[in-house]
């Protein structure tokens, strides 16, 4: 009884997420316009299509670390799109402004934003 083999090369491999799922297809028409443009701009894409909550558009250009945090805790509360709970979703949203602007933040507004997460920390009760 002859066997064969099956040629790999032939089907084409499917990509899972951390789940085992396939990947969700709601985001295809992003996805095919993130292909066509440069890999380098990676986070502008997570921006755009990311599922980790809704914020008020340029709420990180407002002046006061009070009411960057207050923003951010209302929109997270709010928000049914968020994976974790609140601060979370609040902390790590503000954590990859900080680390998507990198070293052309200006020093005065990284400090701005370093004490909005203090605010943020004492706007949800946990300790600074």
């Amino acid at each position: 009884m002859a066997t064969r083999k099956s040629t790999s090369k032939s089907r084409r491999p499917v990509t899972r997420g951390k789940s085992g799922r396939p990947p969700r297809q709601r985001h295809a028409k992003a996805h095919a316009a993130h292909a066509a443009k440069s890999p380098k701009k990676w986070s502008h894409h997570v921006m755009e299509t990311s599922d980790a909550m809704d914020i008020q558009h340029d709420v990180f250009k407002t002046g006061s670390a009070e009411s960057i945090a207050q923003s951010l805790k209302q929109s997270s509360t709010k928000s049914r799109r968020r994976k974790g709970t609140p601060f979370q979703s609040a902390m790590s949203m503000l954590n990859f402004y900080i680390n998507r602007a990198g070293k052309n933040l200006p020093k005065t507004r990284r400090d701005t934003l370093q004490q909005a997460k203090r605010k943020l920390r004492e706007a949800f009760g946990r300790a600074p």
